[in-house]
């Protein structure tokens, strides 16, 4: 699958380079003339009256280089350079910097009539903070990677059987630590339909929008096999994934008992989820858990003991 997380992350470097080595351009050219007749900007230093100590600070352009060099121009290669080495600090600051800059022309539009300049780096600054809020998200979406050879019981136990649909891969980790714990068989459900990166995630939500089953691919496996099958599935816009959706009405009737666990980032139960697995397969679950997961992390849960629904945050 293509990596959206290289993706973001060039882009944010040209973005970082584009704002740094222009700072740094910038400031040279004050420093090196002060008075900003070689820029042609000595005519703009009357509007620096404006700003605090103006008298002091801003007699010239000897300050305002200095701040330009620092606030924008050695932060922004810094995090260029971050960002090559493909370190996490690298997106953390590139966005970070992005605001920075939003913030050093919102002085600008303090200080100088409205001119395309300033609006021309206040939108590379948005889209600079955007890219590096992107380049974060995917980079924790991709950090969900199973090395299946780590785990040892999986399959041990050959009348249970965990089945799992994962698009970016943390339901797969979850399924995996449940199937290790059990010492249950695993199998994956994989669609025939694009699932995958950005295109993928839209394509997912409108059939999560209009509730549609996703054709899924063939199998010969017997699950009717099985003593307890474990369902793992995400929610894709307040219902079941669709692919398991199409798991579950496949196999109507074949599936002895089956409890479900259902990844999601919000704040509620989705029991309703449950419900429907319970329809579509023809049975009354055993048990049910509901795991809420942002950025990487389990911060709540609930879980169907006996009829009774508890929650954990």
């Amino acid at each position: 699958m293509k990596s959206r997380y290289n993706t973001a992350r060039k882009i944010l470097i040209f973005w970082t380079l584009f704002v740094g080595i222009g700072a740094v351009a910038g400031s040279v050219g004050m420093l090196v003339d002060p008075t900003g007749k070689a820029m042609g900007m000595d005519a703009m230093l009357p509007f620096f009256q404006k700003l605090p100590l103006a008298d002091v600070l801003y007699k010239n352009y000897t300050f305002p280089g200095i701040a330009l060099l620092i606030v924008n121009g050695i932060t922004n290669l810094t995090a260029a350079v971050l960002l090559f080495m493909k370190k996490k600090s690298g997106a953390y600051l590139g966005g970070i910097f992005g605001i920075t800059l939003m913030l050093w022309i919102c002085i600008q539009f303090y200080m100088f009539p409205m001119n395309f300049m300033s609006t021309a780096f206040f939108i590379i600054g948005f889209l600079q903070a955007a890219t590096g809020y992107a380049t974060c998200v995917f980079q924790k979406q991709e950090s969900f990677k199973v090395n299946e050879a780590d785990y040892k019981n999986i399959g041990k136990n050959p009348k249970r059987l965990v089945v799992f649909f994962s698009r970016m891969g943390y339901v797969k980790k979850a399924a995996f630590n449940e199937a290790e714990k059990t010492g249950a068989e695993i199998f994956e459900v994989k669609a025939t339909e694009r699932t995958e990166g950005t295109l993928g995630f839209w394509w997912c939500g409108r059939f999560g929008m209009h509730k549609w089953a996703m054709p899924i691919e063939k199998t010969e496996l017997d699950f009717s096999k099985y003593d307890h099958v474990t369902i793992c599935s995400p929610i894709w816009v307040f219902t079941l994934a669709a692919p398991m959706k199409e798991f579950c009405k496949e196999q109507n009737g074949k599936i002895k008992e089956a409890d479900y666990i259902i990844f999601h980032h919000m704040k509620n139960s989705f029991t309703s989820a449950a419900d429907e697995a319970d329809s579509l397969l023809g049975l009354k679950r055993t048990g049910f858990k509901s795991v809420c997961c942002r950025e990487g992390k389990i911060v709540g849960m609930t879980v169907e003991e006996k009829n009774n629904v508890r929650t954990y945050n």
